[in-house]
């Protein structure tokens, strides 16, 4: 149970640029450079949720926070050139399927040309080494026949996939135009379907089955038989810092795609995950199938790591048990009154080692 590559020294002279900072995974990773010594600045907009870590963790205190949009292309360009950040961690994204149909153009404004705005902004600053843009495993052109490697056609049957497959598109064609030998190098990260503590996005797995365990009781699952690559946050934070170490040596060779994703003994139903986690948490709640019409969802889908592996050394190193603990652990610590910054930290200095 620990992170495979991560270097505490390498990250005491670094400045980072985290955009959606204020986020789950933006908060988590800002969290963990701040204690591996960098120095780390948020751009973002206000959490997206109430809870949220941002709050919880009083993170505002601990680095400075820009609020701002990355579709604000002005206030970003300038946040960029004031900070002059050594390497930029692109996470600010609109995140949930159900709210791509609902806004398609939100999706694809913050998705796709937050994207853009983002590498057009690090291209005039020469301080910066790496920039790694986070994706996601849905921007596959899924068949849900089999792990998907990097090479894999990208596509989307849903607005939130597909603004995931053109920010890959887009940031390898602004790779190949404007980031070659003496630019920084551009990587894209696609990782698996992420749990941790202090996620409450609404209309996402795990947090609904918290919010039922300590609020409503009752639980409904639109999808219950899909089958998903579950991973903790932490083993794809870990890969994104890895990939990210790696590009600040001026090894071209990362400035591509890769994936994040854990071991196919991973890949369980939504049903199986959610009654695991409630059991770890000790609570008792009704589950019910949510028969209403809802936006078609894949049936299953699955990352080949293997590049990661092989290349960087990566790889998901935790247990099923492990995720499942690791997360319901936090939020029943949480909701029994312990400290959210002392509870998480000892969470990140157990997984890191």
């Amino acid at each position: 149970m620990e992170a495979l590559g991560v270097t505490r020294g390498s990250w005491q002279t670094e400045t980072v640029l985290v955009t959606g900072s204020t986020g789950f995974k933006g908060a988590w990773l800002s969290l963990w450079l701040l204690d591996l010594g960098a120095k780390v600045v948020g751009y973002a907009l206000d959490p997206p949720s109430k809870p949220s870590l941002y709050a919880a963790w009083d993170l505002g205190n601990l680095t400075e926070t820009v609020i701002a949009d990355v579709r604000d292309v002005e206030r970003l360009r300038a946040v960029v050139r004031r900070v002059r950040p050594t390497v930029v961690m692109h996470l600010a994204a609109q995140a949930l399927v159900r709210a791509g149909y609902a806004d398609p153009g939100e999706t694809y404004g913050s998705n796709l040309m937050g994207t853009v705005n983002v590498l057009d902004a690090v291209r005039p600053v020469d301080s910066v080494k790496a920039v790694v843009v986070v994706t996601s495993d849905k921007c596959y052109r899924n068949d849900g026949l089999r792990p998907h490697p990097e090479s894999d056609p990208l596509g989307g049957n849903d607005p939130y996939s597909d603004s995931k497959a053109c920010a890959e598109l887009a940031t390898a064609c602004m790779r190949r135009a404007f980031f070659g030998d003496g630019a920084p190098i551009v990587a894209t990260a696609r990782a698996g379907n992420v749990i941790g503590g202090g996620d409450w996005a609404d209309d996402r797995i795990v947090p609904d089955a918290v919010r039922a365990c300590f609020g409503s009781k009752t639980l409904r699952l639109r999808h219950p038989d899909a089958v998903r690559p579950w991973q903790h946050v932490f083993e794809a934070l870990d890969g994104y810092l890895v990939l990210a170490e790696r590009a600040c040596t001026g090894d071209r060779s990362v400035a591509c795609a890769w994936n994040f994703g854990p071991s196919p003994t991973r890949n369980i139903p939504v049903r199986t995950l959610v009654g695991a986690v409630v059991d770890r948490i000790g609570a008792t709640i009704a589950i019910e199938v949510d028969a209403r019409p809802a936006p078609a969802e894949s049936p299953a889908l699955a990352l080949d790591s293997g590049k990661a592996e092989r290349e960087l050394g990566w790889r998901a190193g935790l247990e099923l048990d492990d995720v499942v603990a690791y997360t319901a652990d936090w939020y029943r610590s949480y909701y029994a009154g312990d400290d959210a910054l002392q509870l998480s930290r000892a969470q990140l200095a157990s997984f890191s080692g």
